[in-house]
């Protein structure tokens, strides 16, 4: 039987011109990797306001809970009050969860 730790994956949905910014915080915090994808959407500030803004990021990091906590800490202070980004946890079992902590 293959044994899975539970982790968290972290996903933050953010302005593209935040990426780097956004990935140098998660590794600094103790993410050992991410994935990133270009995506769209609507939200509650509705459609981006034009082509040169260009694609939101989303970045998706499986993590330990401290270093998900770390992040939502990170997130609420240095971007929350003034850029558009939102972030969200879910819980997951992972197989080889070492790698990840």
């Amino acid at each position: 039987m293959v044994s899975a730790v539970e982790l968290k994956l972290l996903t933050i949905v953010a302005e593209r011109v935040l990426e780097e910014r956004l990935i140098r915080d998660l590794r600094s915090l103790g993410a050992r990797g991410y994935t990133k994808t270009e995506v769209t959407g609507e939200g509650s500030r509705g459609v981006r306001a034009s082509e040169w803004e260009g694609k939101n990021v989303k970045i998706e990091a499986i993590v330990s809970p401290e270093v998900a906590d770390r992040m939502f800490e990170r997130l609420a202070e240095a971007y929350f009050p003034h850029f558009a980004v939102i972030a969200y946890v879910i819980p997951v079992h992972v197989v080889r969860g070492d790698k990840y902590i």
